[in-house]
Order: C-alpha cells, then sequence, then structure tokens
C-alpha cells in the first residue's frame, strides 16, 4: 500500500511499488487531466509536478511519488501562478486539439515559480521538454509571456 499527497489530498493506493504515477492518477484516482502521449518520457503531456518540480508522470514510479506533494493539472489553477497561466491560456486560445496542453501548463507553472520574468532562453529551456503536434509554441510563448506580466501584479 502506497500512500500519495496529490493535490492536498492522501489517497492510499494498493499497486506495485513499480506502477507509474500516471496509472494510479488515471486509472485508479480519475484525474484524467494527466495525459498518457508516449509513455518514454519524451512528449511531456504526463507532466505533474513533484515538490514543485515538473516531472513526467509515464516514467516516476508511485514509489518515487510517496512521500511528495503530487499537483496534477486539476489543481494548479489554486496556486496563484498557476491560474494566470490558466488565464492566459484561456485569454490566446493557446490549444489547438488540446492533448498536450495540461502538460505544457505544469511546465510553464514551474517555469514562472521559478523565473517570474523569464528571457525567451529560459522558456525554450523549460518547454523544450514538451512536445505539441499542432505546433502552437509561439501562442504558448506569448501566453507565459502574458502569464509573467500578471505575475507582476499584487496577487
Amino acid at each position: 500500500m502506497t500512500t500519495l499527497d496529490i493535490n492536498g489530498k492522501r489517497h492510499k493506493i494498493d499497486l506495485p511499488d513499480d506502477t507509474p504515477l500516471l496509472w494510479a492518477l488515471r486509472d485508479r484516482l480519475g484525474m484524467t487531466g494527466t495525459k498518457f502521449g508516449c509513455g518514454m518520457a519524451v512528449c511531456g503531456a504526463c507532466m505533474v509536478h513533484l515538490d514543485g518540480t515538473p516531472t513526467r508522470a509515464c516514467v516516476t514510479p508511485i514509489s518515487a511519488a510517496a512521500g511528495k506533494k503530487i499537483v496534477t493539472i486539476e489543481a494548479v489553477g489554486n496556486d496563484p501562478v498557476g491560474r494566470k497561466v490558466q488565464d492566459a491560456w484561456l485569454a490566446l486560445n493557446v490549444p489547438q486539439c488540446g492533448y498536450c496542453q495540461s502538460g505544457q501548463i505544469m511546465s510553464a507553472t514551474a517555469l514562472l515559480k521559478q523565473h517570474p520574468r523569464p528571457s525567451d532562453e529560459d522558456i525554450d529551456k523549460a518547454m523544450s521538454v514538451n512536445l505539441c503536434r499542432c505546433g502552437t509554441y509561439q501562442r504558448i510563448r506569448a501566453a507565459i509571456k502574458q502569464a509573467a506580466s500578471l505575475n507582476e501584479e499584487p496577487v
């Protein structure tokens, strides 16, 4: 039995320790916002935060997530920075098909929490772990910049 702290709630999960966190989230807990894209830590669709660090849930065993604070797309908007990222995403109509966007938002939120005013180079580096098959990279960059400008306003 593994206990996971997900979005501020404790969940006891009876799965083998090497079960990917993604499957615990999606199949056991019904949190389907975190997407399965490739299963090889290449696309970033499965991005979650483990103690604030963007982490690919498809290759992270639940044993590695135990004892850490896990935040998924379902709760990232509870954080002021995450809310500003989501608002910018909506304002600029970033998603096309939308499949990768939860992972993109998780990476962008982690970036802005570390670098409230990121340079283009910071954005490129942080977002290079996420693939968008529709090619919405210009809108993603614009949304990050808009969220960063909102970040300068009081919360």
